[in-house]
């Protein structure tokens, strides 16, 4: 059943619309999402649906991109990306429960431990991501830079607010503990760290 499209002053109308809400995926399949509407493919119901899922998809893609970036995971990896046949002594129930970020809700540290090259990294990274995704606050940074960023901190006098801002993320990832020596004095602003951490947790 072929339907009468509807008015083009209604068209640019919604279009105008569209605009001013600053929804310019639903704009750009709007003209498409008509068509099937004249045609008869879709009802009224669905072509809203279909449009603001469109809309909605491309702003919460742009909204991960961007904390992304915020926790500094430039490289993105995923679990569905693990080869979990590569470490068959990987309990990969106990990695998909991770996954659920329950353990962010009972404030737990999570320690990955095992030789390089067994997918720690990816392991860490594909949770952050997972958090990211769910809409946590996320710091991921290697020992090696979190200390030369609390290093200048305390250089700069701001070393308080420094732990503060960490401290406040969801989910601190800490990647490559142990793969390279640590500054002097670097374990003790890292201590400074991981106490205020507890700290706040404990509260």
């Amino acid at each position: 059943m072929v339907r009468a499209p509807p008015s083009s002053s209604t068209l640019d109308s919604i279009k105008r619309s569209l605009v001013g809400l600053r929804m310019p995926r639903a704009l750009e399949v709007l003209d498409a999402t008509v068509r099937r509407i004249e045609q008869g493919e879709i009802d009224g119901i669905s072509a809203l649906d279909e449009i603001l899922t469109e809309e909605l998809t491309l702003r919460e893609n742009r909204r991960v991109k961007t904390a992304l970036l915020v926790a500094r995971l430039t490289t993105v990896k995923t679990l569905a990306g693990f080869d979990f046949a590569f470490q068959p002594s990987l309990d990969r129930e106990r990695i998909l429960a991770l996954a659920e970020l329950t353990f962010i809700d009972r404030a737990e540290v999570v320690h990955l431990l095992g030789p390089p090259g067994t997918g720690k990294s990816h392991l860490a990274t594909a949770l952050a991501v997972e958090a990211v995704k769910a809409g946590r606050s996320v710091v991921f940074s290697t020992l090696t830079d979190l200390i030369a960023s609390l290093a200048k901190a305390e250089r700069d006098g701001s070393l308080r607010e420094r732990i503060h801002y960490l401290c406040r993320a969801s989910l601190l990832v800490v990647d490559e503990i142990g793969y390279l020596p640590v500054v002097p004095g670097g374990g003790n602003l890292f201590f400074q760290l991981v106490n205020a951490q507890l700290t706040s947790e404990g509260r």
